[in-house]
């Protein structure tokens, strides 16, 4: 069985505030935090005073911080995007995760432009790789996410990245592909099928350092939010990629991210019930030991 010591989530969506973050953790009896926003910013844009007061906080809980769910070259940031703003994200995070000892940083390939446009690709390679070395210069993994960005495109793509970077790690959201077309296949009247979120994985798995697990439906067009659903209720074949996993010894975290009744890119914060994320973000996690018990 896939090992429920190192389970851990994206606390975030259960609150903003680090002690209610602190308290669903808890409540699902587990010692980890993915983190990614406390208050409204980005841990590594948070004021310093802030970050080494949540720091002093999170260790007093006992919580471990396994990955840090960075902004770097994330869905927000188009790739002619001014460089320094990269580099300024991963000059502030690297102290901060040396602080929390924290191993691996999550980051993107930087926001697709609409297909069939100049992606710039070399571009992408040149700033991946100079991302990659900083952070690894310093001991710390690089790991790509496959969300809407230019590795999301399809497994191909992020195998391409794999190859342009090669120390650079990956990160699997088991969610993603529902809600992406395959650009590297077509069907017969040249329109671009769902992505398979078990065959991606399998394609990308040997280079998969840690796991998002998100399970949504596959949307009515490409530009529609997806219905996002409990684990194991969609369409993101969780219990195959699992099960998988499992069987070729995948030893690494796997974080929840449930985006069920807090969608992270919702423009409005201040309009979300928060006591209903947070009871679905604990009872998402319930769910997801459940799930994984009967593999």
């Amino acid at each position: 069985m896939l090992s429920t010591q190192k389970l851990t989530g994206f606390a975030d969506e259960a609150s903003r505030d680090l002690d209610k973050q602190i308290e669903a953790t808890k409540a699902l009896g587990w010692s980890a935090i993915s983190c990614r926003m406390i208050g409204s910013n980005n841990i590594h844009d948070m004021p310093e005073a802030e970050f080494q007061a949540a720091a002093d906080k999170l260790d007093a809980a006992g919580i471990h911080v396994p990955e840090f769910g960075s902004a770097i070259g994330n869905w927000a940031k188009k790739i002619d995007s001014d460089f320094a703003i990269t580099v300024g994200e991963i000059s502030r995070a690297i102290p901060r995760m040396n602080r929390l000892g924290t191993k691996i940083i999550r980051v993107m390939s930087y926001a697709q432009e609409p297909w069939g446009e100049d992606q710039q690709e070399q571009e992408r390679f040149r700033r991946m790789r100079e991302i990659t070395k900083r952070f690894t210069d310093e001991g710390i993994t690089v790991a790509h996410e496959n969300c809407m960005n230019w590795g999301g495109f399809s497994a191909e793509h992020t195998l391409r990245l794999i190859e342009q970077v090669p120390d650079m790690k990956l990160i699997f959201d088991t969610g993603n592909p529902v809600f992406q077309l395959d650009r590297s296949k077509q069907n017969a009247d040249g329109s671009f099928p769902w992505q398979d979120p078990f065959e991606f994985w399998q394609k990308i798995r040997e280079h998969v350092t840690h796991i998002h697990i998100k399970d949504c439906m596959n949307p009515v067009s490409e530009d529609v939010e997806p219905e996002y659903t409990m684990p194991g209720i969609g369409q993101a074949k969780l219990k195959e990629i699992l099960t998988d996993a499992y069987k070729n010894n995948y030893d690494g975290w796997i974080a929840i991210e449930p985006h069920v009744a807090t969608v992270f890119h919702a423009p409005d914060p201040d309009s979300v019930d928060w006591q209903q994320c947070y009871d679905s973000y604990v009872e998402y996690g319930r769910q997801f030991v459940r799930l994984i018990a009967t593999l």
